[in-house]
């Protein structure tokens, strides 16, 4: 098997988690818009947001431990406990008698999936390792997708329980696959090295971009670069997390991380996945044919998102994210004013109703070409090793908490103000794009190692556009360029 295919499979597997996650996202939709679960809790728009929004809620504490997890355990052992946490709490969730009951297993799920931060990319070569990290997203939008179709088909062929129970009960399978089997994959050879066990981290190494051949000279120079690197920041960088607020080229990492997370959080898609039913009613399509459409946009995702993981490596992270939010905020202004000027009373369901399905559809397209994507690649590459961890957990922490916010008040706003509401994803997506125009430099190709000394070295600018930056713009060319030669030059032996 070639190294790269290798790797690609390892990164699926470790993917999963974001199945879990996807799923969730999917299925939330068919459950708080169910006859069945309606009849049952009588839940106001206020508990349906709690139910919603507590899962991201145990997301954020479960990222919060996952930073200090996976460099005490590693990050297979760390996949462990998330996935044996989830399934506690999908239990709970499916077998929930009150919306107390629900609530807890809401919030126990949630605080597993936070623990499902594995860091594939430390595994990814260079030229590659956006497609790798991509796979997050994608298995994101795999497990989006099943729980489209799998909420849409239980909504319009049962009434009972099941309706909402079985799409739940069916979200521990994954979890199930993952914990069993971890263990048998390998874990990160930069940990390894970082955790004195130097020697299976070249052996990993190997098996992960050579065959198993620890001589391979591409292998050995990455080992004696990972291990320069990590002897500088034992001496130099991060030994806990407020080192990533006082160390001014951290703390930019840190600032773009979760902004990136904040910001694709802004731009509106939880608020459609999760309240679809609610927010299609507001120009008069029914649930069934709601779920149904959403269980459609799915699958444009999952095409979006797999185009993502082939193209982003030429196309580059900075151009792509900028063009995405300008394309959502076009999307959200179009849909704003069909909700105004089209609401369930005027009968437009079959004119402007189709209008709306299809903006969303070309929203959900961009979204998960770019926006969403990127929010795991970006941030996944531009840590060191020290601080990855603490790093990568904060800022999903950001993305858990502004989800939670999303999830709370977008059932409570659509029912209170309307097509109001969306005017806001409309202004941020736009600011957005102004933003990342203005502070994201470019990390297509760029070694992790390198990271540090070329992207944010310490006296770089953090606004990337104009003079001052020009000279870090070449050397972070250079450093792509020269990852892209020795792929080139690998290819050839």
């Amino acid at each position: 098997m070639k190294p790269h295919t290798y790797q690609f499979l390892v990164g699926v597997f470790a993917s999963m988690g974001s199945v879990l996650f996807g799923y969730d996202l999917g299925v939330i939709a068919g459950v708080v818009g169910s006859t069945s679960y309606a009849e049952l809790f009588k839940a106001n728009a206020a508990q349906n947001g709690a139910v919603v929004s507590l899962f991201t809620g145990g997301a954020f504490f479960g990222a919060m431990f996952a930073g200090p997890a996976g460099d005490a355990l590693g990050r297979r052992l760390t996949i462990m406990l998330g996935a044996l946490i989830f399934l506690l709490g999908g239990a709970i969730q499916t077998a929930a008698q009150t919306l107390n009951y629900l609530y807890a297993g809401r919030a126990i799920a949630g605080l597993g999936v936070g623990f499902l931060t594995m860091i594939i990319r430390e595994i990814a070569h260079p030229s590659i390792r956006g497609r790798v990290t991509g796979l997050q997203q994608f298995m994101l939008g795999i497990g989006a997708f099943l729980a489209g179709w799998i909420s849409w088909g239980c909504f319009i062929n049962l009434t009972n329980d099941g309706q909402w129970r079985i799409p739940l009960g069916i979200q521990n399978l994954p979890a199930v696959v993952l914990a069993a089997l971890i263990l048998l994959f390998p874990e990160s050879p930069r940990w390894l090295v970082n955790h004195n066990r130097a020697d299976e981290g070249l052996a990993t190494l190997a098996k992960l971009h050579a065959n198993g051949d620890v001589n391979d000279p591409w292998v050995r120079a990455e080992f004696a670069q990972i291990q320069e690197t990590i002897t500088f920041e034992h001496e130099h960088e991060a030994k806990s997390y407020t080192e990533l607020f006082k160390n001014p080229s951290a703390f930019r990492r840190l600032f773009l991380a979760c902004s990136i997370q904040a910001a694709t959080q802004m731009t509106g898609v939880s608020a459609i996945q999760y309240f679809s039913v609610t927010i299609f009613a507001q120009i008069g399509i029914s649930a069934d044919e709601a779920l149904k459409y959403q269980a459609i946009n799915s699958i444009l995702a999952l095409i979006a998102q797999a185009l993502c993981m082939l193209l982003i490596d030429k196309f580059g992270r900075r151009p792509t994210i900028i063009v995405g939010n300008l394309v959502n905020c076009l999307m959200f202004i179009i849909a704003t004013v069909l909700l105004a000027l089209f609401p369930p009373d005027t009968n437009s369901g079959n004119t402007a109703g189709w209008g709306f399905i299809i903006v969303t559809w070309l929203y959900n397209i961009s979204f998960s070409f770019a926006c969403g994507p990127l929010s795991w690649i970006i941030p996944a590459e531009i840590f060191d090793t020290h601080t990855r961890s603490k790093g990568v957990s904060l800022a999903t922490m950001t993305s858990f908490a502004f989800n939670t916010l999303i999830g709370q008040v977008t059932n409570i706003a659509v029912n209170d103000i309307g097509w109001r509401f969306f005017v806001v994803f409309a202004v941020c997506n736009a600011t957005n794009a102004l933003f990342f125009w203005l502070v994201l430099p470019e990390t297509k190709r760029v070694p992790l190692e390198q990271m540090s000394t070329v992207v944010f070295a310490p006296d770089a600018p953090w606004v990337v556009v104009g003079k001052r930056s020009e000279a870090y713009r070449a050397a972070a060319a250079a450093a792509s360029v020269d990852a892209k030669d020795m792929e080139l030059k690998k290819d050839v032996v």
